[in-house]
């Protein structure tokens, strides 16, 4: 287990891990099969449109776990009066949102 100092952890149950997970999977199997597309020299549209895909998978993956991040952890940090976790939140948007 992580230093609770250096890298929260976060626990996660099981129905949520295996959704996470499998979205995952998905996603990896779409890679690989852009992977075969190119070395099987597919026309550059259809690649870029299954990376287009991919893309479209992880910014899904991104947002159902941003809102589990958020129902969960900033709401609990913030019940406990732990403000840091509303500035964290506010940092990881703004990356996301580059």
């Amino acid at each position: 287990m992580p230093c609770q100092y250096c890298h929260p952890s976060k626990e996660r149950g099981q129905d949520e891990k295996k959704a996470l997970i499998h979205r995952l999977n998905r996603i990896e199997g779409q890679l690989r099969g852009i992977g075969r597309m190119v070395e099987e020299d597919a026309y550059c549209v259809d690649v870029l449109m299954q990376v287009s895909a991919v893309t479209a998978a992880l910014n899904a993956f991104s947002k159902e776990l941003l809102a589990a991040h958020i129902r969960t952890c900033v709401a609990n940090d913030i019940r406990d009066g732990q403000e840091a976790s509303t500035e964290e939140l506010i940092a990881v948007l703004q990356k996301l949102m580059k």
